[in-house]
This record gives structure tokens, sequence and C-alpha cells, in this order.
């Protein structure tokens, strides 16, 4: 005698060797010997052989209509013998009897399974929902296909171009769009981004990386709804000094400007004057939820989106010609020491006399104009010699409470590009200009809002106020910057505690802070029950949350599109070859462009040395330079020229680079261009 049973779904047939209770011993055609619980035995039968049954049944189970099978089926539970005999025959055997429990094995959507070869057929809504739900899947399997052979053959389909973001950077893997790219990537043996470059989905390097950026970070654009600068309704009285902002042309969001009175008295003030959006726009108002939203302006070379709508920015930017809203912190200096004797917080009105533009004064605003060795042809020289004597003594101090000087050995570097004042295509000529890092203007301004942000934190922290705080424990290295509410040393700035509260026209962290500061002007030694955020308040934690992640996704961006400027800046000067220092692992940083690459050769090089490495490639979609080493230039340089990263935190913190691990692809992650 032989048995027909089910193991695990999978049926088998083999000769019973003998029989107990509860079960059987079979042996199989392989002569292997299996213990089977009698209750998994589906059918006995005599003959024809094991295998011959399982292939007669296998094969006759094809011709089964399963529509008909239906309709003979009772409506209660039966057995698949008895629907063999129905279908069939009266005298169906057991090959016919086994096609049957084949066929309704597979068809779930037709027959529910009750147990040992039992069934009970499905409701007839069901079925014809299952038979729609398989002719769908048919008709995708289809269109994977095609567009999977036309992918293969060289041409995106208008559906996978539609999705080509999502495809590579959040890809729904049940979708038919990303199962083809998949599918075409396996038969062309080829990354998926290559795949789809050469199918034409991705026309422009630039329009890639910047439309990836939008999907990621602004999936439902970047435009503002419509919105009205609220107005300030406090009476503000108007400060009697005369003051002046520093910031490049092509600044709009001008957060800050210095004013300085009493020069020649012995005793010199300070104002620092600080953007007051906090005076009107409110937590929780439609201004503040769309500053929410976005936590920061987003700058690139030639664009940006700001974290405000223009008219936003425009009522409350520090203009020249007006007399502009502010939060001032005015700081009473000995002249002769430069010893602070007193500081004070001011809500008020600031005239802005003029806004100097650092790019077109660099050249004539000089070390040796300011410390009286060269003549001073410019507004507020005096005032601006006292800012810059005042600046190097306050750098001189933090040092000393850094343990060691903050150096800037390689410069920054400006980017400009033709057709300036509208959104860059990707094509357009560009050109980079070195500016020195640390320059007399540039340090003006770092050291002015350094202790305007560490003398507020300190206030706020005195007042019992909570803010957002910016802190580091050491120097040493792989201690990083970290955001939280209490204040703490800030070992890299040299100073007690640090906040960002200078910016809060473009940093939604800044924005929160001036809340706080406000509450502190208004109230002072009650602030604490004013102030809008409360000790342990959950919002502030949510707020450094969210920005510590957008904040350096921001900065990667720019970062990355810094780069893929610069690589098109070799492309359009035809630049093969490059003088730079060798860092670590075959990494060089070119010595005339922000932009470091790994070039052959280099890997067993010491740190420092300087080589010309020659530009074998440009890769504008996955960021990467080809390069090789040419020649070496001369010994190690000192260790301090190499470094690759300034431990400084000023007014702009150092950036990450874009990662470009895309999902499907094998593109290695740019290095950081710092």
């Amino acid at each position: 005698m032989y048995a027909l049973f089910d193991d695990a779904g999978k049926f088998l047939a083999g000769r019973v060797m003998s029989e107990a209770d509860s079960s059987m011993q079979i042996e199989l055609d392989s002569g292997k010997r299996v213990k089977v619980k009698t209750a998994n035995v589906l059918l006995r039968f005599d003959k024809p052989q094991p295998a011959e049954l399982v292939a007669s049944g296998q094969a006759q189970a094809a011709g089964i209509d399963l529509d008909l099978a239906w309709e003979f089926a009772p409506e209660g539970e039966f057995g698949f013998a008895d629907l063999a005999r129905d279908y069939f025959s009266a005298s169906a055997g057991p090959e016919l009897q086994a096609a049957m429990l084949f066929k309704l094995f597979e068809a779930p959507h037709y027959f529910r399974r009750a147990g040992k070869g039992q069934f009970r057929k499905a409701p007839e809504d069901t079925v014809k929902a299952a038979l729609l739900a398989i002719e769908r899947k048919a008709q995708q399997a289809a269109q994977i296909e095609v567009w999977a052979t036309e992918l293969a053959a060289g041409a995106c389909p208008p559906p996978i171009a539609e999705q080509l973001y999502r495809i590579l950077f959040r890809p729904d893997k049940n979708a038919p769009e990303y199962k083809a790219v998949v599918e075409a990537a396996r038969r062309s043996q080829r990354a998926p981004l290559d795949l789809l470059k050469e199918a034409g989905a991705i026309t422009s390097p630039y329009q890639f990386h910047w439309r990836r950026f939008l999907f990621e970070q602004f999936p439902k654009g970047h435009g503002f709804p419509p919105l009205d600068a609220p107005q300030i309704k406090d009476e503000l009285p108007l400060a009697a000094v005369q003051a002046f902002s520093i910031d490049d042309s092509q600044t709009t969001e001008i957060d800050d400007a210095l004013s300085v009175t009493g020069l020649g008295s012995g005793s010199v003030v300070l104002g620092i004057h600080i953007a007051a959006p906090g005076l009107a726009i409110t937590p929780d108002s439609a201004v503040d939820k769309v500053a929410r939203e976005r936590l920061s302006t987003v700058y690139m070379p030639g664009w940006k989106i700001t974290m405000l709508p223009d008219a936003v920015v425009q009522a409350y930017t520090l203009d020249e010609g007006r007399d502009c809203p502010a939060v001032s912190l005015y700081v009473t200096l000995d002249e002769a020491t430069l010893a602070v004797t007193a500081t004070e917080t001011r809500l008020e009105r600031v005239p802005i006399a003029a806004n100097l533009r650092h790019d077109q004064l660099d050249e004539v605003i000089t070390e040796a104009s300011l410390t009286g060795e060269a003549v001073a042809e410019y507004p507020f020289a005096p005032e601006l010699a006292f800012c810059f004597r005042l600046a190097r003594h306050l750098k001189a101090a933090r040092e000393v409470v850094r343990g060691k000087p903050e150096l800037f050995n390689r410069p920054d570097y400006s980017f400009k590009l033709d057709g300036a004042g509208r959104e860059p295509q990707g094509d357009e000529t560009v050109r980079i200009t070195e500016r020195r890092r640390g320059a007399p203007l540039d340090l003006v301004v770092s050291e002015a809002m350094i202790l305007a942000n560490s003398t507020w934190g300190g206030w706020l922290a005195e007042l019992g106020v909570p803010g957002i705080y910016r802190s580091q424990a050491s120097l040493a290295p792989g201690v990083k910057v970290r955001m939280g509410t209490k204040p703490a040393p800030h070992a890299g700035m040299g100073v007690a505690q640090y906040t960002w509260a200078t910016s809060p026209l473009r940093r939604y962290t800044d924005l929160v802070n001036q809340w706080q500061i406000i509450a502190c002007a208004r109230h002072g030694r009650t602030a604490a029950l004013a102030a809008p955020f409360k000790p342990k308040d959950a919002t502030l934690f949510s707020v450094i949350s969210a920005f510590d992640g957008a904040y350096s996704a921001y900065n990667g961006f720019q970062q990355a599109i810094e780069r893929f400027w610069t690589m098109r800046w070799l492309a359009q000067n035809g630049v093969t070859e490059l003088d730079a220092a060798v860092m670590k692992d075959g990494l060089v940083r070119a010595e005339t462009l922000p932009l470091v690459f790994k070039a052959l050769g280099c890997e067993p090089l010491p740190r420092g040395t300087r080589v010309r490495v020659r530009v074998t490639g440009l890769d504008l979609l996955t960021l990467e330079v080809h390069a090789s080493l040419l020649t070496r230039l001369d010994a190690t340089a000192g260790a301090d020229q190499a470094a690759e990263n300034d431990d400084g935190d000023e007014d702009e913190a150092p950036t990450a680079s874009l990662s470009l691990a895309i999902d499907l692809a094998d593109a290695e992650p740019p290095p950081a261009t710092a």
C-alpha cells in the first residue's frame, strides 16, 4: 500500500512500511524512511507507483477549470476526493483525486483550507476581488518587464523618470517603478545610478543634486504660504547711536550691527544690535510655524532658501537709513585696558547709518589702516579701529582659556555665478575668489557676536531662564560641540557658556533664544515666570533635535553643491594639474580651491607633503575627482598647515559633507570640503 501525505505544504508519496495508531513509517522513492503523522496522510492507494501518481496528478491538475470546480463544490465543508468524483466522474481514481487536491491547494482565492484534505469554497465576492488582484498583479508584472527592457536598452520610461528621487533615495520596494529599475540593473549588470543616467533620467548633475535635496528636505515644496509680517506693538525708544552692519553684498537678512560711543572719554560703549523679529513674531503664530518647520536659511552659491519669507525679512532686517527695532547689548569698556565694566540689554529702535559690505571693503579696511600704520579713508574709521583693537583683545583672552591659539591656516572662498538673481541651472560660469580667514572685518564681527552670545548666555542662566546653548567639554580629538538647554563651557570658543542669539532672521535657535532674552529685558528678576519657555520645557528639546538634523543636512548640501561648482570651475578653465597638501590615506587638499579628493600615489606620503597632482577625470554626479600624483614639490610642511579643521565655533558652525550613499547604487560619499 502507498500513501500521499502533506509535508509542511509539500506533497510526497511513498510505500507504507508500518502503521501505528497515530503514525506511519513511509519509504520514499529515494529509499529514505520517514515517520508521518496519520493526520497528515491524505490519500491511500495501491496503484500506480507513488512517483507516477504525483506526476500524473500534477499533469491532470493543470487542466482543471477552477471556475467550474467552484461551481461543482458544495456550500459546506467538503473533501478533495468528493469534489474529484463530482468534477471528473463517480469513478475518479487516486490520480484524479490527487490532481484535485493539488489544484485546490494552489488556489486559496477559490477554496479555503479546512484541514486534512478538507476545503470550503470562498464567497463569490471574495473570488471576484481575488481574481481582479491577480489580474492587476499580472498586468504589473508585464509592465515591469516592459520598463525593465526599455531601461536596459537605454531609454527611461516617463513614470520612472517622475519617480527618480523616490526610487533612489526613499524607495517603496513594492512599487513597480522600483522593481523595474532593480530588474534592469540586474540584467545589464550595472549600478542603478549609471543605468538611469545612461537612460536619460538624469540630464543635469546640478539638477540631480538640487532636486534630491528638495525631495529630502522640502517634499512639499520650498515656496511660502501667504504671510504678512506682524507689527511690533511696543513703543520703543530711539537709541542715541549711529550703527553700521558688516556683511557680504549678497546678504539680505542683516541680523546684526555695531555702534561705538564715547571714544576719547576713557569709557567706551560698544553696542551690539540684533534685529528683533522676536518682538513681533510670537510662538505658535503662523510665521513661527513656518520658521520652525524650516529651522534655518539654506545657503548655496548663487541662491538660497530663506527661513522666513522675504516680506517678513524686510520688515525686520537692519537696512541702512532706517530706525530698526533691535535687541541691543551695550558693553561698557575701559578705553585703556578694554576691561568690561558693565553690560546692559535694551529693546529699542536703532538708527542704521550704513550697511558696509566686506567684499567691497576688505582691500581697503586693512590691518595697517585699522592700527594707524596707513591712512584710513572709509566710513566709521575710528569706530572700526576701536572694534578691531577690542576684537584682538577678546580673541587673545579666549585663546588663554582655550590653552592654544586659534589658527586660520586655510582661506575661505566666495562663489559667484553669472546671471545672479535667478535660480541656478548648473551651466552658469562660476568664479571662485579667495578670502583670508580671520580678515580684519571678519574678526571684528565674529568677536562681537561671540561676546554677545556668551554674555547673553550667562545672563539667561543668572536669571534662571532656559535657553539653547552650545558647549564643548574639551579640545580633545573626537569631542564634539553639543546643544543643550543648560549653560556649560565651550572649550573651542574659550568661553564659560555660549548661545546662538545673533542671527534670528536665519536660524530658528536664535529666534527662540531672542524670545527668552526679550523676556529678561522686560521682566528682569521675574523673567523666568514670563519667558515663553520654562525650565525642562519639552519644546526646547524638540527644537534642538529638529535643528541639529536640519542644520546638518543644510550645511552638508551647501558643501556638496560648492564641491560641484568647484569641479565645474576646473572643467570650465581646463585645469588638469593642481598643487595640494597631503592629508591622510591618499587624500589631498587643493591649495587654492575648496577641494579635498583622493590622488593615487599619495597614500605613502607623510601628512603635509606638498604635491602636484594630475586631474584625470571629474564625475559631477557622484562628485568624485579622479587624480594621480604627478610630482612631489617639497618635504613635509608643518602639521598646522595641513590641519583638517580649525576647532573654533564662531557664528558660522563647521559643516558636514553631503553623503551620496544611494539605496541602489554603490557611489561613495565625497569627502568634506570644509
